[in-house]
């Protein structure tokens, strides 16, 4: 494949500092072995800082991650307040100039050939608009971050239900996370795509309007991928390899259990009900 472009969009808000370090370490020693292996030409990062609590140690991370990665330049956008987690990746995607662009959160690794493996599946396979990776938690197990089109019983079961109940219904939840599906080996048509890692055709991306800023936090990587899924498709690269550290809403106090439930409500009533 001709070496192509590549933009990355990271939205930092009250962000773990040692979690990010981590994060743009391995971007961009993933920019340096897509660079040689001649996929990638040149390589953009916008940081969008959604309201650091101390701007200087956020800059100071920025500077120590890029000391071996000269050629990703880093253009750091603040000012904005806390704009919400779609809007803010969307100040850094209207700025884009590139063929690809990736969608990152501040708690992902990138193993070292994500890049490559991603970048040249979406060469080879011009019907995929998006690419979502293999994802690993800290314990080396993999985490089903591929869904199904949810039901409204499924999502209070996973996001709030004690593991007790979860077992009763684990048939149910296997299902909305794919798992008959996700393991070694490409999996076309992916419904959802998780937010945490999105690499995609920047084009298409742009096409859709980006993230629609209707949802603060939550919901916003949904209704994306149904909308873009108007377009073109999804698809499942396990050579795609990533290790994620978040998640959870309701492990994160009663704020994030109204913004769940309210992004909820949004998604289902912009596209359609499904109880169970």
């Amino acid at each position: 494949m001709t070496a192509t472009s590549l933009s990355t969009s990271v939205v930092v808000f009250q962000s773990d500092m040692a979690e990010l370090l981590a994060t743009l370490q391995s971007l961009a020693e993933a920019v340096r072995h897509a660079q040689q292996a001649g996929i990638l030409a040149s390589a953009q990062l916008f940081l969008i800082d959604n309201g650091s609590p101390d701007q200087a140690a956020l800059d100071r991370v920025i500077a120590r991650s890029m000391e071996t990665s000269s050629a990703m330049p880093v253009s750091v956008i603040r000012g904005q307040g806390n704009v919400g987690y779609g809007s803010g990746h969307n100040l850094g995607l209207r700025r884009a100039r590139s063929e690809y662009h990736l969608v990152l959160n501040p708690d992902v690794q990138l193993d070292p050939e994500a890049l490559v493996e991603g970048l040249r599946f979406l060469d080879q396979e011009p019907s995929v608009a998006l690419v979502a990776p293999e994802v690993r938690g800290p314990d080396g197990q993999r985490q089903f971050l591929c869904r199904r089109y949810p039901d409204l019983l499924t999502l209070l079961l996973r996001g709030f239900a004690p593991a007790s109940v979860r077992g009763w219904f684990s048939e149910r939840l296997a299902r909305y996370e794919m798992r008959d599906l996700l393991a070694d080996e490409v999996v076309g048509d992916i419904p959802i795509a998780s937010g945490c890692f999105m690499l995609a055709r920047t084009a298409t991306l742009n096409g859709i309007g980006g993230f629609s800023e209707d949802y603060f936090l939550y919901f916003e990587d949904y209704d994306l991928s149904v909308r873009l899924r108007r377009q073109a498709s999804i698809a499942y690269v396990p050579g795609v390899s990533i290790l994620h550290l978040g998640g959870g809403a309701a492990r994160k106090g009663g704020l994030h259990v109204r913004l769940f439930l309210e992004s909820a409500w949004r998604f289902f009533r912009t596209h359609g009900w499904k109880v169970v």
